[in-house]
């Protein structure tokens, strides 16, 4: 009888949903708890692109406070990375620039808009048994946290068309050999899509 309940149950479920959904669904709770990275984008408005724009690429001079010592361009190169497979137009500084820098390079290269990013804030926690050695503190095991923040910037009008902050946790299966570096590219992607409109995979 007991088996006869949870066939009837499962076939209702399967019939309600697709695997890919239960997939994606089980994907999501599993990030939500901290078993897989996990991210959470604030947008301050929902402004769309069009699939043709020029986008240039540019990071701020900063070090970010937490530990870690991410590589000095590293957050232009990943959002790079994301946004080449949806937006035909991409371009990035291969260096870090200043703001007004990066206007002017964004202005050079013909792009409609500047996508001006900032590592604002990386807590590298251990993860491996050579970090362990090095440190050797209890309150520093864990998983990997960053926040990134950006700007969206219309080149020929130098109106800020969005702001957003990106923050970043590792999780507990991704936590061996982890850098807050290594969480950019999939909240990247997921920025790439808003913009465009595109809905999730």
């Amino acid at each position: 009888m007991r088996s006869l309940i949870l066939l009837l149950v499962l076939g209702a479920l399967g019939g309600c949903m697709k695997t890919s959904d239960l997939a994606a669904g089980a994907e999501y709770q599993l990030r939500d708890v901290g078993v897989l990275d996990h991210s959470e984008t604030r947008r301050s408005a929902s402004w769309r692109l069009q699939a043709d724009s020029f986008v240039f690429i540019a990071q701020a001079h900063y070090t970010p406070p937490g530990g870690a010592k991410p590589r000095p361009n590293v957050v232009a190169d990943e959002a790079f990375k994301a946004f080449v497979e949806y937006f035909p137009l991409v371009r990035r500084s291969p260096h870090p620039l200043g703001l007004d820098q990066a206007m002017s390079a964004a202005r050079e290269a013909g792009a409609h808009y500047l996508l001006y990013t900032r590592f604002a804030g990386a807590d590298d926690r251990i993860g491996t048994v050579e970090e362990w050695e090095d440190e050797e503190a209890l309150d520093r095991l864990g998983v990997d946290t960053g926040v990134v923040q950006l700007m969206l910037i219309e080149i020929s009008t130098r109106y800020l068309v969005d702001t957003a902050r990106i923050r970043n946790r590792g999780g507990f299966l991704t936590l061996y050999d982890n850098q807050p570096a290594d969480q950019l590219r999939a909240p990247f992607e997921q920025y790439a899509r808003t913009l465009l409109g595109v809905s999730e995979r």
